[in-house]
């Protein structure tokens, strides 16, 4: 949520995670602003106005709190408060006889710099002033206010600077949608910032500190119950406490009677109350200083959706749910779910729409022994979305694969722009079942690994979770059944794969191995290869030219010797996914003896093929390049490579 809109508000975090309001100023706002300014210290009196006036305060907050004048050039005075207190003023102002032009001023109150306030301010009002046709802002700051040059330098705009005296005069054009490569980077210096606000505002949700359960009862079988039970047995080392008004102990443990008489504000709150008493409970936690909330109880009608995250924005809390399963981060033994079987730690970052099927999905992946980095059940999405968990598992250090089961997006754009970026560093796996086709080319424009099934996403997180992504989508085939090798190869073909034909010495080579075999690709070992000669096959194949990935299907056999050993053996340094055709599990990892590591081992061909099928797309998405490279015809290529080498020797 780093930008959010609620009943005409719009919400937006800080670079400490914290939640401001920010909206246009109105008359009635005149006495706030002169305050702020008034209480500013004489030297940020003196950035401001370039002078140490007091009555400077009185008349700018006049000029921002004026009703707009129709017959002046266009101007806007945004506001920035947090818990109701005016913490920032930014505003515009046209200049006469420029049309499209107009002077920025911001003012930030002293104990909130360092907060990225200032930089907030000025990217709304670039989309307020792109909307009513302002092409270029201007702004003239004292060369000493190192802070606010900061805050233009870093914004993404194309700036110039003019010295003059002790001040200087900076120009930037607003970027426009035609100006693809400038609104592009424009875009890229608020998605960084809004990334880095987001992080930290998750950090209450996903490393806590402490946590308490509102809503725990003395029955075993009610949810609030179970989920501190989670808690518990999960082995969480953070500071645990208990809310239920009509108990004074459950399990030897002391309850509180309200969350008002926590003994510190806590970093995360379980919400397991009846429907009717979560908005008050809510209002509760805002009081105390709760940082954020994870909300269980479902069935909430819009109007009581609507007052929850209205408490939420108004105290600058991160809301999952409500109509969740919960969050788990099994990593430091958080397991604030009520699920029925504890989550394995991993690198498959999981969020669900869907409590069961998330529960299920982290349940798989934890059985496979991919494990789960993080996990949150976002119910009702009034929140916490896809976005943010894209944008935490970007930071987390640990997440190496990123799932996500969506039903909906709420912002189609800003989702595959996230996706996008993220997707740059680690693979997002969805399923695209439900989805429209328009959701389907949003997938695949953004990079995004859509799977056709919850099994077909298991099966292909396998992969990408232990195998480096493909350089390509030429596969060689090893089996020691001529058959499988077949159906393998018919499956790549189905799947845009080509299969490795052996040519020159790895040929020869392989003939020699293999006399009574087929080299020509698929290879078939025959039924009678030795563990050892097979093992040399596959590291041959591994280290011929134009080779990306490797599929090998094995059979055992009385007349071979232990081939899946012979597969963990061997020295291969290119994607491998094996199939165990005796296997009764759909897929599982086995562990490589050659080096550190993991490899899928599959049931039958075609879920070996579809898995390494979407992880070459992935690799090919990957490495091309994206937005539009611009051509200039007037650009004199070797006059400019002159001058460069020129400055570069001086």
């Amino acid at each position: 949520m780093s930008t959010a809109q609620d009943s005409g508000r719009v919400y937006a975090l800080l670079a400490d995670g914290t939640t401001v309001e920010i909206r246009e100023a109105r008359p009635d706002d005149l006495d706030a602003v002169q305050a702020m300014h008034e209480a500013m210290a004489p030297d940020n009196i003196y950035l401001r106005f370039f002078s140490y006036s007091r009555r400077s305060a009185e008349t700018e907050a006049r000029r921002i709190c004026r009703e707009p004048d129709p017959g002046t050039p266009g101007s806007a005075s945004l506001l920035a408060l947090r818990d109701g207190e005016l913490v920032g003023v930014a505003s515009y102002a046209g200049l006469i006889g420029h049309p499209g032009q107009a002077e920025v001023a911001f003012a930030v109150a002293d104990h909130m710099h360092h907060k990225g306030i200032a930089t907030l301010l000025l990217e709304h009002l670039v989309s307020l002033a792109r909307s009513r046709q302002i092409t270029t802002f201007t702004a003239e700051t004292l060369t000493e206010n190192t802070a606010m040059l900061g805050v233009f330098a870093d914004a993404g705009l194309p700036v110039q600077r003019h010295f003059a005296d002790e001040a200087c005069e900076l120009t930037f054009p607003l970027p426009r949608e035609e100006d693809g490569t400038a609104l592009d980077t424009y875009l890229s210096a608020v998605a960084q910032r809004e990334s880095s606000a987001d992080v930290a505002s998750l950090r209450h949700i996903f490393a806590p500190e402490s946590v308490v359960v509102i809503g725990a009862s003395r029955r075993r079988e009610a949810i609030g119950r179970v989920i501190l039970e989670n808690i518990r047995r999960g082995g969480y080392a953070g500071r645990l406490y208990t809310v239920n008004p009509r108990a004074r102990q459950i399990d030897g443990e002391r309850c509180l009677a309200s969350v008002l008489d926590l003994p510190e504000p806590a970093d995360l709150a379980v919400i397991a109350v009846p429907a009717p008493a979560v908005p008050g409970v809510a209002g509760q936690c805002g009081q105390r200083g709760v940082r954020s909330l994870v909300v269980i109880t479902s069935g909430l009608d819009p109007a009581a959706c609507a007052d929850l995250l209205a408490v939420c924005r108004r105290h600058g809390m991160r809301l999952v749910g409500p109509g969740c399963f919960g969050v788990a981060v099994p990593g430091v033994g958080l397991d604030a779910t009520f699920a029925a079987s504890r989550l394995r730690p991993g690198v498959a970052g999981l969020m669900s729409q869907s409590g069961g099927v998330g529960v299920a999905l982290a349940g798989q992946l934890s059985r496979l022994g991919v494990g789960i980095s993080s996990f949150a059940s976002v119910g009702s999405k009034l929140d916490v979305s896809g976005n943010d968990m894209l944008m935490w598992w970007e930071h987390d250090d640990v997440t190496r694969l990123a799932v996500l089961y969506l039903e909906s997006f709420g912002n189609p754009r800003k989702f595959a722009r996230t996706a996008r970026r993220v997707g740059a560093k680690l693979p997002v796996l969805t399923v695209r079942a439900g989805h429209s086709a328009a959701d389907r080319a949003l997938f695949e424009q953004a990079g995004v690994i859509a799977t056709g099934s919850v099994g077909e996403l298991t099966e292909t997180a396998a992969l990408l979770a232990t195998q480096p992504v493909p350089a390509g989508r030429t596969v060689a085939i090893v089996s020691n059944v001529g058959g499988a090798g077949v159906l393998a190869a018919d499956a790549c073909a189905g799947l845009g794969l080509t299969v490795h034909q052996p040519r020159g010495l790895t040929r020869r080579r392989l003939r020699t191995l293999l006399p009574g075999g087929t080299v020509t690709g698929p290879v078939d070992t025959t039924a009678a290869v030795s563990a050892r000669d097979f093992r040399r096959c596959l590291e041959l194949l591994a280290a011929d030219d134009g080779v990306d990935a490797m599929i090998v299907l094995v059979l055992p056999t009385g007349a071979t010797g232990d081939l899946i050993t012979a597969i963990r053996d061997a020295d291969i340094g290119i994607p491998l996914a094996a199939v165990a055709l005796d296997q009764a599990e759909t897929v599982r990892l086995m562990p490589r003896l050659a080096a550190d590591g993991q490899i899928p081992v599959y049931d039958v061909p075609e879920k070996a093929v579809a898995a390494l099928a979407h992880a070459a797309r992935y690799g090919a998405w990957r490495t091309e390049p994206h937005g539009q490279v611009p051509s200039f015809p007037d650009v004199r290529a070797a006059d400019a490579r002159a001058l460069v080498i020129g400055f570069l020797h001086r």
